[in-house]
């Protein structure tokens, strides 16, 4: 593309990321790609000769999001959800604009992102669940490896147990955790923190990992108040996270490629499915998930239904296919 984007179009990017920042309290992985979104966006707006945000059309705003969906020499062509976002961060930053008095007019307000399709979280069986846990290691474990294996089973039960994101459980500190009254403090996005409690089985695998096995990966370091740590008696990334539960998975013949494998966010798709199949309200399991809006935790409940119907068809009947009716 050629061409440096004007000062003035930098500055209502920084300006309206500042906003995003302080106002929104987005987390850092969405204002580094709204920022990778937004560079993308000032260089197409540069090759095309505009310097101000006034100065944009509905036509180049519409023309930038199809290009996203085509890809270019430089990059690929997105994904839906990939665009969409994109989308959704052109849009901010001209009605932050406007709103800051930039611009007089928002070039992109009739222009429709591109609509992800609904994919409806995947959770495993219950009896799948304990097998990818039991995987991990046993809360006994003892010896060579002893430290990690307690530390892989704390880690998964903690997430199954919780119901709490990755980031959120390597971001868990000692002092947000109570042990003996079996809750934990969570924080979650836009800074929001939450009360969860914590089931029996992760306590049993939290008090092993924390007697038996943290003490002596702290050793390997400087120290940290993260809870889960590795190898170096450093803080553990949500990448070595990844990696705990990938490598369980594998040991338990779960797939850990394609469009079924196991995912970091597999164990909290499991939580809320399984609350919401025992019966618990869905505003509840919208508290426990740290969901800002409850219509976020009602794509649970389609699993649920999807799964009765499954077993209505199967066990009931009357339940077969209704006959066509008769021709005439």
């Amino acid at each position: 593309m050629g061409g440096e984007p004007a000062p003035a179009l930098r500055r209502a990017v920084r300006g309206y990321l500042d906003h995003l920042t302080v106002e929104r309290g987005l987390s850092t992985n969405t204002l580094t790609s709204y920022r990778r979104d937004l560079d993308r966006y000032l260089d197409t707006l540069a090759a095309a000769g505009v310097s101000d945000l006034a100065a944009v059309d509905a036509r180049q705003v519409e023309a930038h999001l199809a290009r996203l969906r085509a890809g270019d020499d430089d990059h690929p062509p997105l994904a839906v959800t990939s665009a969409a976002r994109a989308a959704s961060a052109v849009r901010g930053l001209h009605r932050f604009a406007v709103r800051e008095g930039l611009t007089g007019d928002d070039p992109s307000r009739d222009v429709r992102p591109p609509t992800p399709a609904r994919r409806l979280p995947r959770a495993l069986p219950v009896d799948d669940v304990v097998r990818l846990l039991e995987a991990a290691g046993p809360v006994t474990a003892t010896g060579d490896g002893a430290a990690l294996a307690l530390r892989d089973r704390a880690l998964l039960e903690f997430l199954y147990g919780t119901g709490a994101r990755i980031s959120e459980a390597v971001g868990v500190a000692v002092d947000d955790l109570d042990v003996d009254e079996g809750a934990v403090l969570l924080r979650g996005k836009g800074g929001r923190t939450r009360l969860v409690p914590i089931g029996g089985y992760a306590v049993d695998a939290l008090r092993a990992y924390l007697v038996r096995a943290r003490p002596a990966l702290l050793a390997a370091g400087r120290g940290t108040p993260t809870v889960f740590v590795n190898a170096r008696g450093g803080p553990l990334t949500r990448q070595g996270a990844w990696t705990v539960l990938r490598r369980a998975a594998g040991r338990a013949g779960l797939p850990v490629d394609g469009p079924h494998a196991v995912s970091p966010h597999t164990l909290r798709h499991c939580y809320a499915t399984h609350l919401l199949d025992g019966g618990a309200d869905v505003r509840v399991v919208q508290e426990l998930l740290g969901h800002a809006s409850v219509t976020t935790t009602q794509v649970y409940t389609l699993v649920t239904v999807d799964r009765l119907r499954e077993v209505y068809a199967t066990s009931h009947p009357r339940a077969r296919d209704a006959d066509p009716p008769p021709a005439r």
